[in-house]
Parts: structure tokens; sequence; C-alpha cells
């Protein structure tokens, strides 16, 4: 390609709404332009990167054995009706009616789209396993979509849903596609981390994201210091904490006027926080439930959903249903006497003797309450994990890292199969749903990681596996014509060689045709200048800072050796 017929232009500055290095960049280069909030047209060097990650992907995918279907986005609600989700999924679904007024959608994923397929085709047992994928364009109506195309409204995925006769082979074609994902990640040279999640709207028995370190991402990663646990803060656990050890007192009750808060109970008693334990009472579907950690916890409300039967709407209760549940205004819940439909307990809670609680009543707190003896509750994790726990696995330190989400896997189970009646033949001859896996790979935001882990301050630095092209010929002296001869002619060998090339022809300086490259990102630069009477060029890296002299008829065997 030659840069005199391209279809391209590059900016001295980001607009002034880019946030961050992927999308000040991507404007820059001209690999994107904003059509609207969250929505963005691919120009041709930035569709030239998207194929590349996309071949990565269905390379990948189609050497674990999936199979490339392509679903329409425009999806009829009763399929959504079916499963449940068509109201479930809330204001980010882009909802349409025909001009026959039946309902559709503009597909946000394809879960029970792929169902609907399978329910239709598979039959018998015989037919299992089987995996398909699809690369397509998904549409979600982002509140805030920010950062350019790593929370867009409109992006490409690789969305895969494997069906499997057993849990067993469903634990192999997970495995498989985790195995995939990894190998996907390193071609595209990711510092990534498969980490534990929360399944969340999903559903199913298990998940693992894969993250890749930014101090941009939208998601808190818990990563241990001396083994390989990691997970996402939602899933994330920790080694529970003890507390001082104590003969059990007496239960008695203590006036606190206008003391409610942890802050002010410290301050009030003299005490430490983990002395105390915070009430909190949520709204979980219109129920009461009643949640406690300890005073210097958070709560994990992913956890706390979860532990109610996955609460389509979770917020803290309104006035109204905090004094259904205590008798009191707010800052003075407790365990003993609450009306609640569940009463959630952190397992940190138990550990501490003769804590400090509400009394449900004005003005008042118990001292001196025990687990066990005072109250009981649903026993479990309820807290989210700071710096200073444990591993849950080894006891090592932990620490917490930002991270972007660029794929997640689901065990889905018999959530979508039993809704949608997707059922085959087994061997014995009875009906049995198809047991599902989902596994999902966002593609803009894919390339957006590589930016973010990728660049320096003169630009986007590709690695040779996902740029648009991979090497770029500069004629340094346009005038000199013995220079662009020579320039040309190693354009043509390099193309006839089957490498990726592009030659800078412009009637340019030689400092702007050199600030285009690395502003684009082609990782081989190679500069015909007036050394060529002496049968020599400059080789240079966009990755490293040094130029290496050549000679001319060395550059073939130099660029396939980078290759290699």
């Amino acid at each position: 390609m030659r840069m005199s017929k391209m279809f391209f232009s590059t900016l001295r500055e980001a607009p002034s709404d880019a946030e961050v290095d992927s999308q000040k960049l991507m404007l820059r280069s001209g690999l994107i332009r904003k059509n609207a909030a969250g929505v963005y047209n691919f120009m041709p060097l930035g569709l030239k990167v998207l194929k590349k990650v996309e071949n990565i992907i269905r390379q990948e995918m189609n050497s674990a054995g999936a199979e490339e279907i392509l679903a329409s986005a425009l999806i009829p609600s009763e399929l959504w009706k079916e499963s449940g989700r068509w109201e479930v999924f809330g204001p980010e679904m882009f909802k349409l009616k025909d001009r026959n007024e039946r309902e559709f959608c503009l597909g946000p994923t394809h879960e029970e789209v792929f169902t609907d397929i399978a329910r239709e085709m598979i039959n018998s047992y015989k037919q299992l396993p089987v995996t398909l994928y699809q690369i397509q364009t998904k549409f979600r109506d982002e509140r805030r979509p920010r950062y350019g195309v790593i929370r867009s409204r409109e992006f490409i995925m690789k969305d895969a849903y494997s069906f499997d006769a057993e849990e067993s082979g469903l634990n192999k074609s997970y495995q498989a596609m985790y195995d995939a994902y990894n190998k996907i990640f390193n071609r595209c040279k990711l510092n990534f981390s498969p980490v534990q999640a929360d399944s969340g709207a999903m559903g199913g028995s298990g998940s693992a994201e894969f993250m890749v370190q930014s101090e941009i991402g939208e998601d808190d990663i818990v990563f241990c210091k001396e083994c390989s646990y990691a997970a996402n803060i939602e899933r994330a656990a920790a080694a529970p904490k003890k507390s001082d050890s104590q003969e059990l007192k007496t239960l008695s009750k203590l006036k606190t006027p206008a003391v409610k808060t942890i802050e002010e109970l410290t301050d009030f008693l003299n005490l430490e926080a983990y002395k105390f334990a915070k009430t909190l009472i949520y709204n979980a579907d219109g129920k009461i439930v009643v949640v406690m950690v300890r005073g210097d916890r958070q709560v994990n409300e992913t956890k706390v959903s979860n532990a109610v039967g996955g609460a389509v709407s979770l917020g803290l209760a309104d006035e109204d249903m905090v004094k259904k549940a205590t008798n009191a205004e707010i800052g003075y819940a407790g365990p003993i006497g609450i009306n609640a439909d569940y009463l959630l307990v952190d397992e940190e809670v138990t550990l501490i003797n003769n804590m400090i609680v509400g009394a449900n009543e004005e003005n008042y707190h118990f001292i001196n309450v025990n687990y066990g003896r005072d109250f009981k509750g649903t026993v479990g994790d309820f807290r989210n994990v700071n710096e200073s726990d444990r591993c849950p696995i080894c006891g090592g330190a932990i620490h917490i890292r930002r991270g972007i989400e660029v794929g997640h896997i689901f065990k889905l189970g018999t959530k979508y199969s039993k809704a949608l009646r997707a059922e085959f033949i087994d061997d014995e001859g009875n009906k049995k749903p198809l047991i599902m896996g989902c596994y999902g790979i966002g593609i803009n935001r894919t390339l957006a990681a590589i930016i973010e882990q990728h660049h320096d301050d003169r630009g986007i630095i590709w690695p040779l596996s996902v740029a648009p092209y991979q090497v770029i010929v500069i004629p340094a002296v346009m005038k000199n014509e013995a220079v662009v001869d020579a320039a040309e002619e190693m354009y043509s060998k390099l193309m006839d060689d089957g490498i990726e090339v592009i030659i800078d022809d412009r009637n340019e300086r030689a400092g702007v045709k050199f600030n285009d490259a690395d502003l684009i990102g082609i990782p081989i630069r190679i500069t015909v200048g007036n050394k060529i009477t002496q049968g020599e060029v400059e080789i240079k890296l966009r990755n490293e800072e040094k130029v290496e002299v050549l000679k001319v008829e060395d550059v073939l065997n130099t660029i396939k050796g980078l290759y290699r």
C-alpha cells in the first residue's frame, strides 16, 4: 500500500473529550472516527487491526474444535420472553418494533438465539458435544459510554456456546475454551491474567475472566503474591481475620445518644472498629435482607445478591423499610429481634467475642453480643477483600489492581436449555436438557487493551501479530531519484515475499514521515536515505531506540528473522 493513496489522516492533538491513552491514540492515528457518544466508525487502518485480532481468535477457536456461524443481530422478543430476560436485561437493551408492531431487540448477547438453534438441530446424544461461535456486532445502550471502544454502545464480540450431554463434557468444553483464550491473548502480546469471577446475570455454576492489568480498568482484581490465586473483587475471598479472644460476657444494653455510625461509636466508646458489627438493611426485590459485617469491613453486594437467589434489584433499604425491620430510625439496626426475610452473617462476625451492635431502639446499642448465644443467621462470606487480607489458599499477602476485562467464560449449565426446552435423547432414551457453556471476547476492547499496554509518548507500538502493516519503507529524500528508486525496489521485493509492507511515498519531510510511522505504530521501519550510494539503509524497530545500518541485500533475511 502507498501512503499517498491511503484514506487516512492523523491529528496533532486528541479531541478534548478523549479520556484514556488508547482512545486518544486511536483517534490521533486515524484508526477510528467518532460517530456519536459510544459509537465509532473504524477507518481502513483500524479495520485492518480489528481483522487481525478476529483472525487470531478464529484460528484458535477452529483449532479448539468450534464451528463458526453468523446469527442475526435482530432478535425477536419471543425468545427473550421465553428465557425470562426480556424485562430483566433492563434499559441497556435496544428495543424496537416492526411495521406490524412485533417487538425485537438489537442483540446485546445471544444465549437465547444459540439455544434456539440447538433445540431445533440437536436431538440425540450422538450429536454431542457441539461448540458454535460467531464474530458479530452487539448493541447495548450504556448509560455512560466511556474510554472510547472500551465501553461503547456498539461493539464486536466473539461469542461461543458449547452444548454437552453431561457435566463432565461441559468441564472439557470449558477447559478447551480456557486454553484457547490463553493462546489468543498470548498471540496478541497482552499481559493478562485469568481470574475467578462472578457469573452475574449470565447464571451458571462457574466463570473466569481474562483481565488485562491497567489503571483505567473498571474492575478491581485480587492477586496473591505467593500463589496463583486471582479473582475479581466481586468473587474474591480472603482468610477470615480473628478478633481478640475473650471470655463471653453478659449481654447488656448501653445508652448511646445520637451515636449512629461506626466512626461515632469508636469515638464514643474508645474502641477499635473491628469490635463492632455493622448491620445493614437491603431491599432485594422487595424483601428485607439484613447483612452483618465487622465494623472495619464493607459489604460485598454481589455476594449478598447471590446468597438470596440472584436479586434483580438490590439496594440499601429506605427509611420506611428500615423502620419495618427495626422499629427504629436509621442508625440503630442490630440482629437481636430484627424482622427480616434474610439475616446474612459474615463469617468474621462469628469470630468476634463480646461485639457491639445496634439495639433496634433509638439511642441504644447492645454490648457483649455473641453469635450463637444471642442471635443466629446464615453464615457466609459477605465482605469485600482489602489489601491487608491474606490469600484464602496459601495465606500469602494479596494485592489489588485495576483490570480491563477482555474475555469471560461461563459454565451456564441448564439455565437456558431448561427455560427454552432445548433437550436431547440420551443413550437410554430419556429426554434431558442440554448442558451449556458460554464464552465471550470483546474484540474492540482487546484492541484497545493492546494499545494501553503497547504505546509510548510518540504513539502506538503494535506487536507484529496485529499490526496493520508490519514494515514501512520511508524514502527520506523524495528529490533524490536514487533514493526513491531504491525504496520502490525494496517495497516491491518485500511485497513479493508476502510481507505486509507500506511505502510512505508522500512528498513530505522525513521528520513528518517518521512521526506518522511512530504514531501509527508500524513495528519495523526501513529508511532509505543518502547512504544508499554505499548500498546501505537504516532499519529501526518501533519498540527500540537503536538504529541499525544494513546492506540492502541483507534486509529481506533480517526482516524474516524478526518474523521468526
